[in-house]
């Protein structure tokens, strides 16, 4: 495989890397992979039953397995987990394989678009608003420094695709 024909969108649970993963794809005329949903299709079951039967280091290794098969699909956007990147050293394979684009957004605006979502994902589902937003702000601390990493960085709250396919194809040389 030629380094850069896949294109890893990473961020905060929230932050739109499958909306944003979607249109790219589309764009590009290539085809799109939800993480989660390759990782839920490997299990057999919702990454909610997972985390409760399994738990989450369980979820990451499965995770990193499946992202690591996909390895070999070119011209492929895949939208991955929120905690993807920062795990197993899967931002080195990321970067070593293709483009990574780190759709960033702030504590604030991630609890607004998770507050109607909760209940629908792990590891925020029991909490109230301040707890969400001290999750958040724990979490996008620790996790940042990995994100940082990304080859490109885009702010996902005003994001509009059409504005970085150019510099995408550039750096793909597409």
């Amino acid at each position: 495989m030629v380094r850069g024909h896949i294109i890893y969108l990473i961020g905060f649970m929230g932050s739109g890397k499958s909306t944003a993963g979607k249109e790219l794809a589309r764009i590009l005329d290539w085809s799109f992979t939800d993480l989660d949903k390759e990782v839920e299709q490997s299990a057999g079951k919702t990454i909610k039953e997972i985390f409760a039967e399994n738990g989450e280091d369980y979820f990451r290794n499965l995770e990193t397995k499946v992202l690591r098969n996909l390895e070999m699909h070119s011209n492929r956007v895949i939208s991955t987990g929120g905690g993807t990147p920062c795990h197993s050293s899967n931002m080195d394979f990321m970067l070593d394989n293709g483009l990574t684009i780190y759709l960033k957004m702030t504590p604030h605006e991630l609890r607004d678009r998770l507050s109607g979502t909760a209940g629908e994902r792990p590891l925020i589902k029991n909490l109230d608003q301040v707890q969400l937003l001290s999750f958040i702000e724990e979490r996008l601390l620790l996790r940042s420094k990995c994100y940082e990493r990304s080859e490109m960085i885009v702010d996902g709250n005003l994001l509009d695709i059409s504005t970085i396919v150019p510099a995408v194809k550039s750096m793909l040389n597409i």
